[in-house]
């Protein structure tokens, strides 16, 4: 019986929690906003590869899942506003882990509907993804977490096509790790399909994960259609600071993109990835003999976005602030909220930027501008 139940509730290392923590912190924001908008009467959320809902830390403690995290999320929500529908969905292949799912999620309400399911996740989007063509006034949230490089493109274009978003947990250590020795066709067939790629053309990938993750955007941005589309991808780093996986967050809403960003960097405590880093980093002389911090790209700070918004406007002597904040606005990874003060506290402290109110000539109206000595 102890056996059954430690392969039942498995597990979970620190960047996995994090994990929860930032698609349940992404979803009290994203469904605030929607249940503002009079357009929308309904939301779902859609979790296809659930497992049990619980998990064990490195202590031996309980704790709660995505689908227990966001469930209690949406029920507050539908408390609130009473006259719009949530609908909830949750699915996993294995029976025993849906059976211990059900005694820790919420019991349903008259506007709060959860729908379990014991089954393969790309054949239930198979089925719910049509039916969204037709749904009006419909906003829905998929997760999409599978437990290596496996996506089913097909199961997942209805809900690129449509209103709502779509995350894609990339497990992109699997390949990394195992392409250029996998030998069973099995193995080989769910590269390509996840790659989209015949395996001899994926080999030559090896280890570079950039490859791997620039297919992935590649793919997402032949399906998404004409329309506008948003893509940002965070990593996420195990203890030994190795890359495990992506996060995935895909939206033709900008709203959504930026909120997604700002969540990401509150739940990360002010950087890009949960890799840990040194506050005080390697520095490096350029050919003028000035001292720089050398950059590293798989965990940003805001100091690097302050570097980065004096480099696009090097050429500029005055900026209006909101000009600035759109500038970030249109960034993968940067967020343009939440870390406004931290911001600017950056650029007037390493750049002698300073902060002013002026008037403007052509509207005759104040404005808030940042200004640069050289």
């Amino acid at each position: 019986m102890a056996g059954k139940s430690k392969c039942v509730i498995e597990n979970a290392s620190p960047h996995t929690i994090k994990k929860f923590e930032l698609i349940d912190e992404y979803i009290k924001s994203w469904a605030q906003k929607l249940m503002l908008n009079d357009a929308c009467n309904s939301l779902i959320f859609i979790d296809c590869m659930c497992n049990s809902g619980v998990y064990k830390d490195n202590g031996g403690v309980l704790v709660e899942g995505t689908p227990v995290r966001v469930s209690k999320t949406l029920l507050d929500v539908a408390r609130t506003y009473t006259d719009k529908m949530v609908h909830i969905y949750l699915n996993d292949k294995e029976k025993s882990k849906v059976d211990e799912l059900k005694k820790h999620i919420p019991q349903d309400e008259r506007n709060f509907h959860i729908v379990t399911s014991v089954g393969d996740a790309n054949e239930l989007l198979k089925t719910i993804g049509p039916q969204l063509y037709q749904a009006g006034h419909m906003h829905y949230f998929l997760l999409y977490d599978p437990y290596d490089a496996s996506i089913d493109w097909e199961a997942l274009l209805p809900f690129f096509r449509n209103w709502g978003e779509v995350m894609i947990n990339h497990m992109v250590s699997d390949p990394v790790r195992a392409i250029t020795s996998a030998k069973k066709k099995t193995t080989k067939t769910k590269y390509e399909n996840t790659y989209l790629e015949d395996f001899e053309k994926l080999v030559p990938y090896g280890s570079d994960k950039k490859a791997y993750e620039a297919r992935v955007e590649e793919i997402i941005n032949s399906l998404k259609g004409d329309r506008r589309y948003y893509v940002s991808a965070f990593p996420f780093y195990n203890t030994q600071n190795s890359l495990v996986y992506n996060l995935i967050h895909c939206t033709s809403n900008r709203e959504g993109f930026k909120l997604y960003k700002k969540s990401a960097w509150k739940v990360f405590g002010a950087q890009s990835s949960t890799k840990h880093s040194a506050e005080n980093r390697q520095l490096s002389f350029d050919f003028t003999g000035v001292i720089t911090e050398v950059e590293d790209e798989s965990c940003l700070h805001v100091i690097d976005i302050a570097k980065y918004l004096k480099r696009c406007l090097k050429d500029r002597k005055q900026v209006p602030l909101d000009e600035m904040w759109e500038i970030l606005d249109n960034h993968p990874i940067f967020p343009s909220e939440g870390f406004r003060n931290e911001i600017k506290a950056d650029l007037t402290g390493f750049f002698d930027a300073k902060i002013e109110m002026i008037m403007n000539s052509d509207t005759g109206k104040k404005e808030t501008v940042i200004s640069f000595s050289s």
